[in-house]
């Protein structure tokens, strides 16, 4: 199996995690790294995507500065979402194409491998999915919708990039618990009227952390079919 180093980042700023994806994504992509999966939580932070829009955004800028929330544009796919403290987001750091996630397209005579984006996004599904299950939480896809739901809300989104090298970018946001009324300061992924829930709001008592960090590093290496070297703080 193919390796893979899984990083505990604790709770970091948005921004250092977006900077240290780049920089990441420049060493996976010549080989001078191993794939590599950023686990970590954020402070409050509203990210729109590339297909965000601004009225999704429902705080003005005086409660946005009362609840300090940072706010960013980024070039993920989807809309606004949350993330804070709480939550478990993932950063995979993939080259699809060592990995064989391609699929090809026929322009003129020439066959092109492209990356299998939305098999990428099946898969991290799938891992959160697994995840859940090892709580006794059965989660689902809901068709024609990215992300993870239980009985009809959301518990983790996904948002994704993949850059010009076919590496991954960006990823999932998994609702441990996190303080859920920041929700109300956005249209989440744009989906007026969805409901959003977390595992503390599911279980009577939800796991640590640190258990979340085990459950979705194992879905993670069976999902990928890898072995996770695992650094975390203790």
């Amino acid at each position: 199996m193919q390796p893979c180093d899984v990083r505990c980042l604790g709770l970091i700023p948005y921004q250092q995690a977006w900077d240290l994806q780049a920089q990441l994504a420049r060493q996976i992509a010549t080989g001078e790294l191993p794939p590599t999966l950023l686990l970590l939580e954020h402070p409050h932070t509203y990210t729109f995507g590339r297909r965000g829009q601004a009225n999704n955004l429902l705080w003005s800028d005086e409660e946005l500065k009362q609840r300090s929330v940072q706010v960013y544009w980024v070039d993920r796919g989807g809309d606004v979402t949350y993330h804070g403290p709480g939550q478990l987001v993932g950063y995979p750091l993939i080259s699809l194409k060592s990995s064989g996630m391609t699929t090809s397209t026929q322009n003129d005579t020439t066959i092109l491998p492209q990356a299998d984006y939305v098999g990428y996004l099946r898969q991290l599904e799938q891992v959160l999915i697994q995840a859940l299950l090892q709580f006794g939480v059965y989660a689902s896809r809901i068709q024609n919708l990215t992300g993870v739901w239980v009985n009809g809300a959301k518990i983790a989104a996904i948002g994704v990039k993949v850059d010009s090298h076919g590496v991954t970018r960006h990823g999932f946001a998994l609702n441990v618990a996190p303080d859920m009324t920041y929700w109300n300061g956005i249209i989440g992924c744009g989906l007026a009227g969805y409901a959003v829930t977390s595992l503390a709001n599911l279980l009577p008592e939800p796991p640590t952390m640190h258990q979340v960090i085990a459950a979705v590093t194992a879905a993670f290496e069976d999902v990928f079919e890898t072995t996770c070297q695992v650094t975390c703080p203790e």
